[in-house]
C-alpha cells in the first residue's frame, strides 16, 4: 500500500456515494495548487492523465 491509499481511501469513505462536475474538480485542482504550488508538476500529471483515460494512443 502506497502513503497515497490513505488519503484516497478517505475521499472514497467519505465522499464516494457523491457525483462532481468534472468543472468543481478542475477548480478544487487550481485552489490545492494555489495553496501548495510545490505540488503543481504531480497536479498537473494527474489532470492531463485524467483527461486522457480515453485516448486510444495512451
Amino acid at each position: 500500500m502506497y502513503f497515497t491509499d490513505r488519503g484516497i481511501e478517505e475521499l472514497e469513505s467519505r465522499r464516494g456515494e457523491e457525483e462532481v462536475p468534472l468543472a468543481w474538480l478542475a477548480e478544487r485542482l487550481r485552489e490545492f495548487v494555489d495553496l501548495n504550488p510545490e505540488f503543481e508538476t504531480p497536479i498537473e500529471r494527474f489532470a492531463t492523465w485524467l483527461a486522457r483515460l480515453d485516448d486510444e494512443d495512451d
